[in-house]
């Protein structure tokens, strides 16, 4: 896993004002500091991790809000980045909680964010995709469906975890991937100003998904 030290001195630890029961490291000028990664470690995987989206911070709302849809349960955080959900369901009382991500540096910074919140994650790096979550009771994803290609990834991926019997949470601040017709909506809410820069212009997130 990459070393916390190695280009994380531009975050900064902060309570978001949507969530106030945790604290995240979070970049003081996210797009400088996606910059200066990019830079370093060349072309291919983008740090979203630097900022807390719209969609996640939507889902750890709700987990926080709702502890009774992970409390005792095995949760997974697909596509975690900086583990925003995953640290939610943690709270919330989950069984055990898996943060996954391709990217080996938003696991540090999960890791961190964890530490922050003084909650056990399981980190695990890779490309989960091509199975169907393994023993997670319940499946969280907070704004993974971001472009039409991974979209369709995901969606594959969450019919084959409805499929075996698991449940899945999905934040969601409509970016025009997801069906209209597949999950029931659980809750929406108005924002402004939430998340990433490039979200400037989102005022409403949603989370669907199956619950007990």
């Amino acid at each position: 896993m990459a070393s916390c030290a190695d280009g994380y001195d531009g975050l900064r630890l902060v309570t978001p004002p949507f969530l106030p029961e945790l604290r995240l490291h979070l970049a003081d000028d996210a797009i400088v500091l996606q910059a200066r990664l990019e830079s370093q470690t060349g072309a291919g995987l983008t740090p979203f991790w630097t900022s807390a989206w719209a969609g996640g911070q939507a889902l750890a709302r709700y987990l926080l809000d709702h502890p009774q849809s992970v409390r005792g349960l095995r949760v997974l955080d697909v596509a975690c980045g900086g583990g925003v959900a995953a640290i939610a369901a943690a709270k919330a009382g989950a069984a055990e909680v898996t943060a996954n991500d391709i990217d080996p540096y938003a696991l540090a910074a999960a890791a961190m964010n964890a530490d922050a919140n003084a909650v056990p994650l399981r980190l695990v790096e890779g490309d989960l995709l091509d199975g169907d979550g393994g023993d997670a009771e319940v499946v969280l994803v907070g704004d993974g469906l971001y472009d039409r290609d991974l979209a369709a990834r995901m969606l594959t991926f969450l019919l084959r975890v409805t499929a075996r019997g698991g449940r899945i949470l999905v934040g969601d601040p409509g970016r025009g991937h997801l069906p209209d017709w597949w999950l029931p909506v659980l809750t929406s809410y108005r924002i402004s100003g939430l998340g990433a820069a490039q979200d400037a212009a989102i005022t409403e997130v949603t989370v669907l998904g199956t619950v007990r």
